[in-house]
């Protein structure tokens, strides 16, 4: 082998520890990565608030007095919390489970239609994504707000 093919060879890229501070900020996340994270972060969410889920359930269907006991906490509060935050509490378990049923979806067809995914596909699925659970959560959250 000759010296100039040697010193080729040896050039390789050098990667180096990642600095929090000056490399994080800097570095543009895209949409589909962005997308993962906030489908892990949603189920984290929904699992662990499954307690308050099978509350709201459970007082929600059991009788008329109990549905009225559900719906007075969202107006009046409870535990000594106003109902405002109760309400916020639920716009997150909604946009948690919006988000993670949209993108689980998203997945669902990548893993199935291996021939239609490229970047380009998986970038449009990850802006449709991001923009249908928001646009949905803003929708059921002025409905919960009592805004129509």
């Amino acid at each position: 082998m000759s010296e100039s093919a040697t010193s080729a060879a040896k050039k390789r890229p050098e990667f180096r520890n990642i600095n929090a501070f000056t490399d994080l900020p800097s570095y543009s996340l895209p949409a589909a990565g962005i997308v993962s994270i906030l489908h892990r972060i949603s189920g984290f969410i929904m699992f662990l608030l499954m307690p308050f889920i099978i509350w709201m359930f459970d007082t929600s269907i059991s009788s008329e007095i109990s549905f009225g006991k559900f719906t007075s906490s969202f107006n009046a509060g409870m535990l000594g919390l106003p109902g405002f935050l109760w309400k916020l509490v639920a716009l997150g378990l909604i946009w948690a489970y919006l988000h993670h049923f949209i993108a689980g979806v998203r997945h669902l067809w990548m893993d199935t239609h291996h021939d239609a995914v490229s970047k380009e596909f998986g970038k449009s699925s990850a802006i449709f994504t991001l923009a249908a659970s928001v646009g949905l959560t803003v929708i059921l959250g002025a409905k919960l707000f009592g805004l129509y």
